[in-house]
């Protein structure tokens, strides 16, 4: 039984230079469909009569990247990407256990992978190729822009740029603004941590969440211990738990 082909292409050439080497080099696959964007590949998919096996799919299409694909449409059928050399692209195709060719195809290569295609059974792991690329299936969390703190008879909007760091003391929780506004808040720290954007906070103990605009220098403990030196100064020795370096540090980098 002849294999179903799609062909998710935007470059006229190279998907007819595609469909030459399959049909000399491959009698038993059968190219069904060409796309040659996002939306069009998504319209096929969505068809019920339409239906592929593989999928030769080139990154970079007309109205945006492939992945974008995935995110819109359950794709069943096995992936082999088409891509110009990006290490940045092979690590998330490995990570969505995606097979790939590079460009310009070779044909021992094309070989190689349509017989890799034949035996595997892996389907596209979409949350592992999403999570290597920086994106996620889910919509977007939204983060709070302000905090409202209520003290005395007066009730204070505090934006979340603001805030250089929060943190716990004898029972109670302090915010901390970068201009040296010192507020008692009712909000314990678990719920500010879900609350505060994890780009531009962390929370570096059970104690303490931080700005990462907030943090002056870094120096090395005993310990593989971290302190921080923060601005404004805290009133108390600001250090990253043991258990939170590597995490810390990673969140530094990105």
């Amino acid at each position: 039984m002849a294999m179903k082909v799609l062909i998710v292409e935007d470059e006229i050439m190279a998907q007819k230079s595609l469909i030459r080497a399959l049909t000399q080099n491959f009698p038993d696959l059968e190219v069904v469909g060409t796309s040659n964007s996002v939306k069009s590949t998504v319209s096929w998919l969505s068809e019920p009569e339409n239906h592929a096996d593989v999928i030769f799919m080139d990154v970079e299409l007309a109205d945006g990247e492939c992945f974008e694909i995935f995110r819109q449409i359950e794709v069943k059928a096995k992936v082999i990407m088409t891509t110009a050399y990006d290490s940045y692209a092979i690590k998330a195709f490995e990570a969505g256990s995606i097979d790939y060719l590079l460009k310009p195809i070779d044909a021992t290569a094309l070989q190689r992978a349509v017989a890799r295609c034949r035996m595997s059974e892996r389907q596209v792991d979409i949350e592992a190729l999403m999570k290597a690329i920086g994106r996620n299936t889910s919509p977007k969390k939204e983060y709070k822009e302000r905090f409202i703190i209520r003290f005395n008879d007066r009730i204070v909007p505090i934006p979340a740029a603001d805030i250089a760091y929060v943190y716990s003391e004898e029972k109670t929780n302090y915010l901390i603004t970068f201009n040296c506004k010192k507020y008692i808040i009712d909000t314990s720290l678990d719920v500010m941590v879900e609350e505060l954007d994890p780009e531009k906070f962390f929370r570096i103990s059970r104690g303490c969440i931080i700005s990462m605009n907030a943090i002056s220098s870094i120096i090395k403990q005993a310990g593989s211990r971290l302190k921080i030196v923060s601005k404004p100064d805290a009133p108390f020795e600001m250090t990253v738990s043991r258990s939170r370096v590597d995490d810390f540090l990673s969140w530094l980098e990105r």
